[in-house]
């Protein structure tokens, strides 16, 4: 059983490879033909936003160095596209033009993802929620009402109740 894979770095079958290539962007990977696939600093995730995230989850006191923001734009940029690819292949086969929530998932699931895919599907269950929600409440009707008055008026028998 023969499988190509075309992660940055790794060797396509038919090819063989003594030593990892040197590579400055996840996007220099290649495809099956030799063509490459590289497109340059454009497509990778802005510096700034991976900075930020690596940030949040450090103590105040950490510093973070330029060539670690670099190494993990290019995985996360690599991480993203490679998800999305085999969401994109799922669409293709279902004659489908735009990615979804769900998509992703099934992605993550068929890659082996699973936590992660366990992780997307919580989150967008809460996401929907919220904007049916959201929905709700800006059409005004069937969202949430409360009668004003009759909360009033238990609070205030509860208060007379208290008093006797």
């Amino acid at each position: 059983m023969s499988e190509d894979f075309n992660f940055t770095g790794v060797a396509q079958v038919g090819q063989t490879q003594t030593q990892p290539q040197n590579l400055s962007r996840a996007s220099t990977s290649r495809d099956v033909d030799g063509n490459s696939g590289a497109v340059g600093h454009d497509n990778l995730l802005p510096i700034a936003n991976v900075g930020r995230i690596m940030k949040d989850v450090l103590p105040p006191q950490a510093k973070i160095s330029k060539r670690a923001k670099e190494t993990i734009q290019e995985c996360a940029t690599e991480f993203v596209g490679f998800v999305t690819g085999e969401a994109s292949e799922r669409c293709r086969r279902e004659r489908r033009k735009t990615i979804n929530g769900d998509d992703i998932c099934h992605a993550m699931r068929s890659l082996g993802l699973d936590h992660y895919a366990d992780a997307m599907r919580r989150y967008l269950q809460r996401y929907r929620e919220s904007e049916e929600l959201a929905a709700a409440l800006n059409n005004g009707s069937g969202g949430i009402q409360i009668d004003v008055r009759a909360e009033l008026s238990i609070f205030r028998g509860n208060e007379q109740q208290d008093r006797n």
